[in-house]
C-alpha cells in the first residue's frame, strides 16, 4: 500500500487527547491528527522519528496526519485507518496462503446488527464462505512479542464473539491481526490489559476459529503486509518493552 499524498519527517513531541500529535518539523512545532485512538503504548517517546502524511484539502481542519513513528529499530504504523486495506491488498495478492482462491471479496459486510471487516466468497463454491475480522496491532511485549489489545478493548471483544457465533452456524470465521512494526518475531494476547478479550480469544480457537498474524514491511513510501508471526499462546502476561 503506497502512502496517499507528500509526506514529511519530523520528531514527535507529544500525544494528546488520542486524535492529536504535536511533530517538530523544521523548527517549528505543527499539530497533526493522530488517526489511533488506543493507548500507543511502545509506540512513541518523546524525540522519536515521525512520518506525517500532508493533505491539502480544505474541509479538513488539520493537513497534517501521523503515520509512522520510528523508535530507532522499526517504524511503526500508527495509522489505525490501514489495516484493512492492508488485509485486502494481501488476500487479492494470494500474500495470505490462508485466504488464497477467493474471487469476491466484500468489505463491512453486515452481519445481523453489525458488520464484519472482510466477506470471502469464491463464485465456483470450492471454497466456503469465510468471514474476516481485521485487527491493527502495535504493541510490542518482552521477548519480540507483539501484543494485542493495547488497552481494554470492548468492541474487540464483541467481534471475537460475532466470529465465534459465524462458525457455530457452520461458516469459516478468521481473525486476522495485521503487525505494523517490524520489531516483533511472534504473537500473543496481552492477558494482563484485557483478561476478557484473552479468555474470548482462546474460546474461539477451540471452536474452530482461525488466528491468523502477519507483519508488515514499513517504509516511508509504503506498507506492505507479508510476513507470517508464530501465535505463542492466547494468554501473555501483556508486560511491555
Amino acid at each position: 500500500m503506497l502512502l496517499q499524498g507528500p509526506t514529511l519527517t519530523g520528531t514527535i513531541v507529544r500525544r494528546y487527547k488520542r486524535f492529536f500529535a504535536d511533530i517538530s518539523l523544521d523548527g517549528k512545532t505543527i499539530t497533526a491528527h493522530c488517526p489511533n485512538t488506543g493507548s500507543m503504548a511502545s509506540c512513541w517517546q518523546p524525540g522519536w522519528k515521525a512520518l506525517v502524511s500532508v493533505h491539502d484539502n480544505p474541509k479538513r481542519k488539520l493537513p497534517y496526519t501521523l503515520e509512522m513513528i520510528h523508535n530507532g529499530v522499526s517504524w511503526i504504523g500508527v495509522n489505525t485507518n490501514h489495516p484493512n486495506k492492508l488485509a485486502r491488498e494481501a488476500i487479492t495478492a494470494g500474500t495470505i496462503p490462508q485466504l488464497k482462491g477467493y474471487d469476491s471479496l466484500i468489505a463491512e459486510h453486515k452481519v445481523g446488527a453489525s458488520r464484519i471487516d472482510l466477506l470471502l466468497e469464491d463464485t465456483r463454491h470450492l471454497l466456503p464462505k469465510t468471514f474476516v475480522e481485521v485487527k491493527n496491532v502495535t504493541l510490542r511485549g518482552e521477548g519480540k512479542r507483539a501484543l494485542f489489545p493495547d488497552a481494554v478493548t470492548l468492541r474487540g471483544q464483541k467481534h471475537l464473539r460475532e466470529l465465534i457465533n459465524l462458525k457455530n452456524q457452520g461458516h469459516r470465521a478468521v481473525m486476522l491481526f495485521v503487525v505494523q512494526r517490524e520489531d516483533v518475531e511472534s504473537f500473543s494476547t496481552a492477558r494482563a490489559l484485557d483478561p476478557e478479550y484473552a479468555r474470548l480469544l482462546t474460546k474461539a480457537l477451540d471452536l474452530g476459529v482461525e488466528i491468523l498474524v502477519y507483519r508488515c514491511r514499513l517504509n516511508p513510501r509504503e506498507i506492505v503486509l507479508r510476513h507470517p508471526l508464530q501465535v505463542l499462546d492466547t494468554a501473555a502476561t501483556g508486560k511491555i518493552d
